[in-house]
């Protein structure tokens, strides 16, 4: 029997996981890169003797492969996957891939804004509980890896739509749905729809065993679900008021979960993360808990010693009076939302970035209440000036982190918060979402020791 050829585009966390799960399931692998490959995954790709090239596709090599595995970042447009699908080469994630060979519970998150903490969230509590679990898609180390290398009970997976577009009979034991707003609509073709369907793929291949959890509140949710897509499947929907028999909800100042015969309650107040967005998150992350049997005096001390997400309204200091908040990981609207919802003091807020079809009218109604000066921080801010220069708040223009800082300390006076809150995303200026964040609160703490 012929010995099947894989080729993984990508030489990232996702790509590099693949290509060791694929050779350790006997497949002959070649991995690929446009770009240069980091030492650490390049050190790993030498330790487990697979082949690869990085810098450039070697297109006679790859256009023979049996099956494509595909980096999340690489769009569909992309003039080598065009010549892939063209041959009906079978392109599928390293997610999807990872999943053939696990028998874990795959507890699945996804949604516009707060996967990432809720995806945090779910796993401490279930980790704490001293549940055999492991933590994977964007954030830990790829499912592919750790399929490979370890053997857990459970896995608790953030999911990007770019993930669960090349998914096909990949299923979600457990799949959550915290909100769908605007984003990304230059992979999509700008169309929302196409942005909308990608999510739900979270629920395809669900039986009446699994379960589906989601924001109640949501419009598009709503909307999707009166196409009956769900109903052969256990919804718990959740909700800041309770309704419509929803599984979570606020009574009495407590945040209440109820699952069949069990509940859970505590008061808000106890919660570790402040903010609405962030009661979601932790209903979300509860009901997960419930389904899979975990005490609620566990569930309780999880949720009130839970120490948030890095680059996630992360509070990096206090210098004179004024607060500095590194929201960097806000890359659309939305996040931005949630981010300015949450303040209480007047905001001097640093948006910017590479646009990817933004639509800020989102945000205008939270900028007229609690922005008092606008910075500005990108290559091209032509598009924010378009939209921003008629509402009458000050405006200032910087091409860098550190000038984008130094202008709004100066316009912020004691009381207020300075807010990296971009709304776009990080490529014009920066590595990543984490880089720009990281380079926040590096010149941040370098203010306080002046």
């Amino acid at each position: 029997m012929k010995q099947k050829y894989i080729v993984v585009l990508g030489g990232g966390e996702s790509g590099v996981g693949a290509a060791i799960l694929a050779k350790q399931k006997g497949y002959k692998v070649f991995l690929s890169d446009l770009s240069a490959i980091k030492p650490n995954y390049l050190q790993l790709l030498n330790e487990h003797d697979i082949p690869f090239e990085e810098k450039q596709h070697s297109e006679e090599k790859l256009l023979s492969a049996d099956e494509v595995i595909k980096s999340p970042g690489i769009p569909d447009e992309a003039p080598l996957i065009q010549k892939f699908k063209k041959r009906g080469t079978p392109i599928v994630s390293e997610i999807e891939f990872a999943g053939r060979f696990s028998n874990a519970k795959m507890i699945c998150i996804t949604g516009s804004n707060g996967k990432t903490t809720t995806t945090m969230l779910t796993y401490h509590i279930l980790k704490s509980a001293g549940l055999n679990v492991g933590l994977a898609g964007n954030v830990g180390n790829s499912l592919a890896y750790q399929v490979a290398k370890e053997s857990f009970d459970y896995y608790v997976i953030e999911l990007s739509s770019f993930q669960l577009d090349n998914m096909y009979k990949f299923k979600a034991d457990i799949a959550i749905l915290l909100n769908i707003t605007p984003d990304h609509m230059d992979r999509y073709e700008h169309s929302f729809q196409k942005y909308i369907d990608a999510k739900f793929r979270i629920l395809q291949n669900q039986t009446k065993t699994d379960y589906f959890i989601y924001w109640d509140n949501d419009p598009v949710i709503q909307t999707e679900l009166k196409k009956n897509i769900a109903q052969h499947i256990n919804c718990l929907p959740f909700s800041e008021n309770r309704t419509n028999n929803q599984n979570a909800f606020v009574e009495k100042n407590k945040f209440c979960v109820k699952i069949d015969n069990s509940e859970f309650s505590m008061p808000i107040e106890n919660l570790a993360l402040e903010g609405q967005h962030n009661l979601y998150n932790a209903m979300a992350a509860t009901l997960v808990a419930k389904i899979v049997g975990i005490e609620n005096k566990q569930i309780e001390k999880s949720l009130s010693d839970f120490q948030g997400v890095e680059h996630r309204l992360e509070n990096v200091a206090t210098i004179n009076g004024i607060k500095y908040i590194n929201d960097s990981k806000a890359t659309n609207v939305n996040s931005c939302w949630y981010a300015l919802q949450s303040m209480k003091t007047p905001v001097v807020l640093i948006l910017g970035g590479k646009d990817k079809g933004n639509d800020y009218s989102e945000i205008d109604d939270l900028v007229k209440e609690k922005v008092k000066t606008l910075v500005f921080m990108g290559f091209d801010n032509s598009p924010l000036h378009k939209h921003f220069d008629e509402m009458g708040i000050d405006i200032i223009d910087t091409s860098s982190i550190q000038n984008a800082i130094e202008v709004a300390t100066e316009a912020a006076t004691e009381g207020d918060t300075i807010l990296l809150s971009p709304c776009c995303a990080s490529f014009d200026l920066f590595k990543s979402y984490e880089d720009r964040g990281t380079q926040f609160k590096q010149i941040v703490h370098s203010l306080e020791k002046r």
